[in-house]
């Protein structure tokens, strides 16, 4: 992890980069495509979906006071929105047209004043930090 600045401009302009951002986002996905038949299963993804921490409250901690039902009901959402024709498994397209949407919201999230955040090295963020980095370097 790594204490990175960044606004809403840093990530909307990694995802308008349309090489780098699929680049990246396929690279996620294969990592994730363990059995490499070019479709992510919900067992595939579980593990992803539960790691983007959506019940949040305090440092790293989710909120325990949700069932186990619930818990897997919310997850099974968050992959249905990835399944976007609902077949059961998510291919390379749904995939890069859900994280791009995610990306674009948390653009939109964090607006155009500068924040302070702890990113996780090989996470969308910190690709989109140091893809600006990169280009501000070449530019000096």
């Amino acid at each position: 992890m790594s204490v990175e600045i960044l606004d809403g401009s840093t990530v909307r302009s990694f995802v308008e980069d349309e090489p780098a951002f699929n680049s990246s986002v396929d690279g996620r996905f294969a990592a994730l495509d363990a059995d490499h038949d070019g479709l992510l299963s919900y067992a595939e993804m579980a593990g992803e979906l539960m790691s983007l921490r959506v019940l949040e409250k305090h440092f790293g901690v989710d909120e325990a006071t949700k069932e186990p039902e619930e818990l897997a009901g919310l997850y099974h959402g968050l992959f249905a929105r990835f399944d976007r024709d609902g077949n059961g498994e998510v291919d390379r397209d749904e995939f890069r047209a859900e994280m791009k949407e995610v990306m674009l919201a948390v653009a939109n999230g964090l607006g155009f004043l500068p924040v302070q955040m702890v990113v996780e090295e090989g996470s969308f963020l910190k690709v989109a930090v140091d893809r600006e980095m990169g280009q501000l370097a070449k530019a000096a």
